[in-house]
């Protein structure tokens, strides 16, 4: 299952590893090395006090035990009677508690982030791994997983669901995962791959019919998606310094192109990353949609929305200068994309939050980025939020 050709591991993060190094994460059951992460540096205090919802947090500190039944899963692919079920799992609630103490709770507390909106590790989603039965039976353990974290820290996370993608297969197989997520394990979202093939972009635009039975079912469950491709099993493409950004722009760009929002007017879609390279070019896709008979940008933007998943001052400032301040969420992506400490500030690359306090914004702008926004894109968040006894 592992192909030389794959990128090397040690270019890739701990949250996407490209297949090669997600591989041999599983194979050393390496889920304590994630731990040793170096630490942040000492928050220094910051103005705002209020609500701070990071809405984008992966699991990347999964238990040994999580990580094994994956592999003994990848290793069964060509003898499906040797597959282990999801039911096979077992994870003491002490071992989910140790998972996300040392790493995420402790830099949610020192960075003042109140909470994430929490999905299993992207880069280890693995659509393009084995067959449908596989994708779901491991979107499964992954979701149920979340919502272990989720139900043991309640007042820190809430649950975003990964879906079992297939490439070739109509996400009308994705459905009923998302039903189970939303309804029974209480989630507020869900993440959608647009390019499950791992790098070779085989199924049609997100803007395509075939995509139409999932956008029907998440205006239905009035829960957004966070559009976040998965690990790269194309050598050209490193996971999180340019298939990542990648998808970001291409389905941007989709929906430039496309009337998917004419037909879908209250589907909301997030692009991470900052919005990949779209902030940057901002001018560039202005002026293709007026040379291409497109609605303004300004249109578009009542239904797509960036984080704040970018790792330098001048990049959030750019983020904040060409985008609509009500289309930006916090975001922060700990513990994942970037871990180290940034040496011509001494502070984390992913300490988000230090860079829109510097940010040039009103007050209330900055409190609708902080949780304003995330509360208006994630409709059922209010709700899950006041029975955690936290004020939205």
């Amino acid at each position: 299952m592992i192909a030389d050709s794959d990128p090397a591991a040690g270019a890739a993060c701990p949250c996407c590893l490209p297949r090669r190094g997600f591989m041999r994460r599983l194979a050393g059951l390496g889920a304590a090395a994630l731990t040793a992460l170096p630490a942040a540096a000492a928050a220094e205090p910051l103005g705002y006090a209020g609500l701070v919802i990071d809405c984008h947090g992966h699991y990347t500190t999964e238990p040994p035990a999580m990580l094994a039944w994956r592999k003994r899963q990848i290793d069964a692919i060509n003898d499906p009677a040797q597959a282990p079920s999801p039911a096979d799992l077992k994870v003491s609630d002490d071992a989910v508690r140790d998972s996300v103490r040392a790493r995420q709770l402790t830099l949610q507390s020192e960075r003042g982030i109140s909470l994430a909106l929490f999905s299993p590790r992207a880069g280890g989603m693995g659509h393009h791994i084995g067959n449908a039965r596989t994708s779901l039976d491991w979107s499964i353990v992954s979701n149920d997983m979340i919502h272990r974290v989720v139900s043991l820290h309640p007042r820190n996370f809430v649950g975003v669901c990964q879906l079992p993608q297939t490439p070739g297969v109509s996400p009308k197989n994705c459905t009923a995962e998302l039903e189970r997520c939303v309804t029974q394990l209480g989630f507020v979202g869900c993440n959608v791959n647009p390019d499950p093939s791992g790098g070779y972009w085989s199924d049609p635009p997100l803007s395509d019919r075939f995509w139409y039975p999932l956008w029907e079912k998440m205006v239905e469950l009035d829960v957004p998606g966070m559009v976040h491709v998965s690990a790269s099993a194309n050598r050209n493409f490193h996971a999180t310094g340019a298939h990542y950004i990648n998808g970001d722009t291409s389905a941007f760009m989709q929906f430039v192109t496309s009337d998917l929002f004419k037909d879908f007017p209250t589907l909301r879609l997030i692009i991470p990353h900052g919005g990949g390279a779209v902030p940057y070019h901002w001018g560039r896709y202005r002026g293709l949609a007026q040379d291409l008979k497109r609605p303004p940008l300004s249109e578009l933007m009542r239904n797509v929305f960036f984080d704040t998943c970018v790792y330098h001052q001048p990049g959030i400032d750019l983020l904040l200068k060409v985008v609509p301040h009500d289309n930006v969420l916090f975001a922060s992506e700990m513990v994942g994309a970037v871990n180290g400490i940034d040496p011509e500030t001494g502070h984390a690359y992913d300490d988000t939050k230090r860079y829109v306090e510097a940010a040039a914004l009103p007050d209330g702008d900055r409190a609708k980025i902080y949780a304003g926004n995330a509360l208006r894109v994630y409709p059922r968040l209010g709700g899950t939020l006041t029975a955690a006894g936290l004020t939205p």
